[in-house]
């Protein structure tokens, strides 16, 4: 006889992370709003959007960090957005909000860097590169792509929504497409150098950008699953005495 009410022992399935953590939920609305801008005034695509001979030339400064909130059409701000909820909000939990926000703009605005430095290469791409416009926060949600990859490296990621993969050969195959077609003449319009660029801005973040970084890395990750075990006896962890509550909702 089968019951009508759930077992304790039954499975409960969701899709995606949860909720939209708070730095998250923040830039989806701050790129909702310029990107509600930018279709009713195309000429901010032009003042704000990443072009390598305005920031070169001292015209426009801002551009490396103000191009990431412009979108081409609503499927790139869509699967932009979308990725960033997948891949982000566990890491924000683990970080928290402050250390997130860092990394993601950190991440944005070293794909925009090296965007810069590649306008001045010896190759045929780089005449290209320095008067063509980029926008997007592609680069700054590989960069997350690529920390998820590092935390979660053997969490199966559904690539064209049939084929599991490993997230950390999922970084790999996308970071070689970015690579190959950055190369080539086949890019499509899409800024490969730029994708290129956050996963590099990110791992060297992530390796260098603050001491014992490992052992941080270690201490979050452990404490996150220690919090996520926890969770449905609603009972708050111990940890360190300066960090912050950090429950997984």
């Amino acid at each position: 006889m089968r019951s009508r009410y759930p077992s304790s022992s039954s499975y409960a399935y969701s899709f995606g992370p949860g909720p939209l953590t708070p730095a998250i939920k923040m830039i989806v609305a701050a790129n909702i709003v310029a990107f509600l801008i930018d279709s009713i005034v195309p000429a901010v695509r032009f003042a704000f959007g990443l072009r390598p001979a305005d920031v070169v030339e001292g015209l426009r400064i801002w551009q490396p960090f103000t191009y990431m909130f412009l979108h081409g059409g609503i499927f790139h701000i869509l699967f932009n957005m979308l990725a960033l909820w997948m891949f982000g909000v566990e890491l924000e939990r683990m970080w928290g909000s402050r250390y997130f926000t860092k990394f993601y703009f950190v991440a944005g605005v070293g794909a925009a860097l090296t965007t810069l430095l590649l306008s001045f290469m010896p190759f045929p791409i780089a005449n290209q590169l320095y008067d063509s416009l980029t926008i997007g926060a592609s680069g700054a949600v590989y960069g997350v792509l690529l920390a998820y990859a590092m935390y979660f490296p053997t969490r199966p990621i559904y690539m064209y929504f049939f084929f599991p993969i490993p997230a950390k050969y999922f970084v790999m195959i996308m970071g070689g497409i970015s690579l190959y077609s950055s190369m080539s003449a086949t890019g499509g319009g899409v800024a490969h150098t730029t994708h290129l660029g956050g996963l590099v801005a990110a791992y060297l973040y992530l390796k260098g950008g603050r001491t014992n970084l490992l052992a941080e890395m270690r201490y979050r990750l452990m404490k996150w699953r220690i919090n996520k075990s926890r969770r449905r006896f609603d009972v708050y962890s111990g940890g360190r005495s300066h960090d912050i509550n950090r429950r997984v909702h």
